[in-house]
Parts: structure tokens; C-alpha cells; sequence
């Protein structure tokens, strides 16, 4: 990924307009990373992603993948004490 300035990034959108089309194009000001430039196809595949991670969906409806990962869910060894409250 390509890290730029933002003042940098300005003067030279053309170039940062081409180079996103390749990948993320980071652009910092003093230091910190403030905003990703990407392509009109990779921004339209994560609104794709996120739509999908949203959907609801009927328990008879879940994709393997999700049913696999629900079945194969750990809680973490911390929170045992929460199954004697599922005791009668």
C-alpha cells in the first residue's frame, strides 16, 4: 500500500488517482493515517461486503460457512461461571 501526504497527495492527484487503481492509497497528515483512496471497483466490492454482513437470515437460510462457524464457536475459558446460570 502507498503512503502519501495529504499536501503531496494533492498536487499530484493524477498520479494517487492512477495508483489507486492499483491498490489503497493511504494518505497521512502529520503522521497519522486519515483516509484511504481507492478504486470505484474496490470501494464497490466492501459496499457489496458490508451489505452482505448484514443480512439477516433465516436459521434454515445460513450459508455453510456461517453454520460451520456458529457450530464450531468457543467461548473463551473466562466466562464459565455464565454456564451455571443455564442450570436449573
Amino acid at each position: 500500500m502507498v503512503a502519501v501526504a495529504a499536501t503531496e497527495f494533492v498536487r499530484n492527484f493524477a498520479h494517487y488517482k492512477n495508483e489507486a487503481q492499483r491498490e489503497p492509497v493511504a494518505i497521512t497528515s502529520h503522521g497519522r493515517t486519515e483516509a484511504y483512496f481507492i478504486s470505484a471497483a474496490e470501494y464497490e466490492f466492501v459496499q457489496r461486503v458490508l451489505r452482505e454482513s448484514r443480512k439477516p437470515y433465516h436459521p434454515n437460510e445460513l450459508p455453510l460457512h456461517l453454520k460451520e462457524g456458529i457450530a464450531d464457536a468457543k467461548m473463551d475459558s473466562r466466562h464459565d461461571h455464565l454456564n451455571s446460570l443455564l442450570d436449573d
